[in-house]
């Protein structure tokens, strides 16, 4: 049971990201729903490359430990996702400034409304 915990976090976490992004009318809200899907989505993959007693594949000089070596793709794969999802969210938070300074507030609904 605990050797899938990683794995029930990450659904759990993009559960709660998806509930929030599509029912709470808090743009601020909603922003904090995206950011919990990308970290259930890097919470998932960091998981999938997971190997236990695997060490780091960084020793090139190692042939007898070749198959204990962990898969840096699912690595690469995370750092990629957090500095996209580092900027995604700050393009999101600068919008949603632009926007409460332009009308005056954060719900989603009201600004739909002001469309014209």
């Amino acid at each position: 049971m605990i050797a899938n915990f990683p794995y029930v976090t990450a659904i759990l976490l993009m559960i709660f990201g998806l509930y929030a992004a599509l029912f709470r009318r808090n743009l601020i809200k909603i922003a904090i729903g995206i950011t919990l899907m990308e970290s259930g989505v890097n919470l998932f993959l960091v998981s999938l490359g997971y190997r236990r007693g695997g060490i780091a594949p960084i020793y090139t000089l190692a042939p007898e430990a070749a198959e204990r070596m962990v898969l840096p793709t699912p690595q690469a794969l995370t750092l990629t996702s957090i500095v996209i999802g580092l900027a995604t969210t700050a393009v999101l938070l600068a919008l949603i400034v632009v926007i409460y300074r332009h009308y005056g507030t954060l719900d989603a609904d009201k600004v739909n409304k002001l469309r014209g």
